[in-house]
């Protein structure tokens, strides 16, 4: 009778602790891109076109109407309505670098993984200036659950007087 009390309340137990765990989350891959005065960031579908697409946004800054950052993450475990990513990009403009943050609720939109995209583009991309780095973050709630920054974000300071 003991043993199978015991068996039970380790069944129990065993059942109730997926429910208990904490939020889980990760961000998988960023892609900061240029888009162009129409709000494009490739003129076919296709990952050669929309490398040389970039390639030449590169060189053309005239070209350029903003900045979009895609953003591949999942989360498991987590409350759904708190979800949120971070995007953090310091750029510089003259001999002044600063920070802009945007943040967007994470909205579950595939299977597996999903993907989400933030647009910096008009006058406050223009007051912007160019991106030296930047830091993408998967947030529940105040808990930071992911991030995926360049390889410059910690070399660079926040703001330079």
């Amino acid at each position: 009778m003991q043993r199978l009390f015991a068996l039970s309340l380790v069944l129990t137990l065993v059942c109730l602790a997926p429910g208990a765990r904490a939020a889980e989350g990760k961000v998988i891959k960023v892609f900061p891109q240029y888009v162009d005065k129409e709000g494009r960031h490739t003129l076919a579908p296709s990952l050669f076109a929309r490398d040389a697409y970039q390639a030449l946004m590169r060189k053309d800054p005239s070209a350029r109407g903003g900045m979009r950052v895609a953003v591949q993450w999942k989360a498991k475990t987590t409350d759904w309505p708190g979800l949120r990513l971070k995007i953090e990009m310091r750029g510089v403009k003259g001999n002044a670098m600063h920070t802009v943050t945007l943040e967007k609720p994470a909205v579950k939109n595939g299977w597996l993984s999903n993907w989400a995209e933030v647009r910096l583009t008009g006058r406050d991309y223009a007051d912007f200036g160019e991106m030296v780095a930047w830091r993408a973050s998967l947030w529940d709630g105040p808990r930071e659950l992911s991030a995926q920054q360049s390889y410059l974000w910690s070399g660079v300071p926040a703001s330079i007087k």
